[in-house]
């Protein structure tokens, strides 16, 4: 926290100590419902919005201050989750709790390094890397993250929600998402064997959360997958999901990263280029029969 004031004080970020605070107050704040909905449902609902929404009324015209203030609040919480995550799985291990706190620190203090020295490629070593018309990178969470401080900081959400203004209807939707589940609880409460206990309106409703940065055909995919193993692996061969699904999903998230450095060095790193319908920004129409 010392060091966040720090950063925020002596570099032109625009954000004062005390947004340092309230930022990392919310994140306090918001953890323990938020956890108990990612302990029960798997999913995480974000406080992207709701940081770049408060900020962006306290200090309008800040992009810089809005974004910062989104990470201090929003990414301190999501990494919270995460840590949180981690020590529930080596509890299970029986890995003592200060080890894990320990590896928990030193790796954040390497991947902080990390950041900021992949950070300094990109944008000082690396010309254009962002461009999609001179390279093959998107950087999609970056553009998303620009473009959320353009909207929230820039612009700001008095202009863009406030009363008279072109998405203030919008706003009612935080008070459908806070009655939406009322609904659903009590036809549980009546019918408890009933498939109304099943109906979780944080994760239907934050289920495109990720929509941008993440693509349409990504969730076909994700559903394809979550059919098959949360669904039918699990009712009709239990055994196998008890004894494998963890081992499954574990190995989905390395192979996808060790894939990438694969694909890197043996094909980006000397030239070649693999020319195919999922390489493209956009699926190109299948050819005719």
């Amino acid at each position: 926290m010392a060091l966040s004031i720090v950063v925020c004080e002596v570099y032109d970020i625009n954000l004062p100590w005390w947004g340092v605070l309230l930022a990392i107050g919310m994140a306090a704040v918001f953890l323990v419902p938020i956890g108990i909905i990612t302990a029960i449902a798997n999913t995480t609902p974000g406080l992207n919005i709701i940081t770049e929404f408060v900020i962006g009324y306290i200090l309008p015209g800040r992009p810089i201050a809005n974004v910062t203030f989104k990470t201090y609040g929003y990414i301190a919480m999501y990494q919270a989750i995460v840590f949180l995550a981690d020590l529930k799985l080596g509890h299970y291990m029986k890995i003592p709790p200060r080890e894990m706190f320990i590896v928990q620190t030193v790796g954040t203090v390497i991947a902080g390094l990390m950041n900021v020295g992949t950070a300094y490629m990109m944008y000082h070593l690396i010309p254009d890397i962002c461009i999609a018309e001179t390279g093959d990178w998107q950087c999609s969470s970056a553009n998303v993250f620009y473009s959320a401080s353009v909207i929230w900081g820039v612009i700001g959400p008095a202009k863009m929600f406030g009363p008279g203004a072109y998405y203030y209807a919008l706003l009612w939707w935080f008070v459908i998402g806070a009655i939406a589940p009322i609904p659903f609880w009590l036809l549980s409460r009546k019918y408890p064997n009933s498939f109304w206990k099943y109906v979780h309106t944080p994760v239907i409703l934050g289920a495109t959360a990720i929509m941008p940065p993440a693509k349409p055909v990504m969730y076909t995919s994700w559903i394809v997958v979550a059919f098959i193993f949360q669904f039918y692996m699990y009712r009709y061969r239990h055994g196998w999901w008890r004894k494998f699904n963890y081992v499954l999903s574990a190995a989905m998230d390395s192979g996808v990263a060790v894939s990438g450095i694969a694909i890197f060095f043996a094909f980006e790193y000397w030239g070649t280029e693999i020319e195919w319908w999922g390489t493209q920004q956009d699926c190109p129409e299948f050819p005719k029969l």
